[in-house]
């Protein structure tokens, strides 16, 4: 049986991603760069007193989307937590497959940024670049200096760097997913991953966007 708290977990890691105040500036490339940016977009909109509110709800979260959607590789995503199975998919069951998956980490994450207080800070601690791939290493700080060392993993397609793998504490967030698919497939199969994945995304948009009567 598929846990509901497991994406309670991947809700409240992503919670702490990117939203947060840059306070220090590390020599900077281009992946940290990204990275950077799309925090910054995230924050604008978080602090846009002309999008604050539950009548500009819909509004706010779609232009977050934007920004997100801008530097997440949501079909690099797609295929690395769903690993050995990726390969045996048919060219639609992974395009239903990634905009699922995809669809669901956006939720989740804007679920959850909406409580930014503020509060947190990051550093940027170190970035490394090996050809087209790249980690951009930070620090989050909250208030106790408790530091929580999140790394962005990216890759570069096309000219364009996007991140594929959050770890966060040592922990990657596509393995975490990886290892969950895996176990749904094996004890039943790849047809009731998508399924409790659509269930899911279903309860999802119910709760953002409750049909009005």
């Amino acid at each position: 049986m598929y846990r509901a708290y497991t994406w309670v977990a991947v809700g409240a890691l992503l919670s702490g991603l990117l939203l947060i105040s840059v306070t220090s500036r590390a020599q900077a490339g281009e992946p940290q760069e990204k990275v950077r940016e799309t925090i910054d977009a995230v924050l604008v909109v978080l602090q846009d007193k002309s999008l604050q509110g539950p009548e500009n709800t819909e509004k706010r979260r779609a232009t977050m989307r934007q920004a997100v959607f801008q530097r997440f590789g949501f079909e690099e995503m797609a295929q690395r937590a769903l690993g050995q199975y990726w390969p045996k998919r048919t060219p639609a069951e992974k395009k239903e497959f990634t905009t699922v998956f995809g669809e669901l980490l956006e939720r989740s994450y804007i679920n959850k940024i909406e409580s930014y207080t503020g509060e947190q800070k990051v550093l940027y601690t170190k970035e490394t670049v090996d050809k087209d791939y790249a980690s951009v290493r930070t620090e989050i700080v909250v208030k106790r200096d408790a530091n929580v060392e999140v790394v962005y993993q990216l890759l570069r397609r096309d000219g364009n760097w996007q991140i594929y793998d959050v770890v966060i504490e040592g922990v990657s967030l596509v393995n975490n997913y990886r290892t969950q698919f895996n176990n749904i497939i094996s004890q039943e199969s790849y047809e009731g991953l998508v399924k409790k994945l659509k269930l899911k995304l279903e309860q999802e948009r119910a709760t953002v966007s409750p049909i009005k009567g």
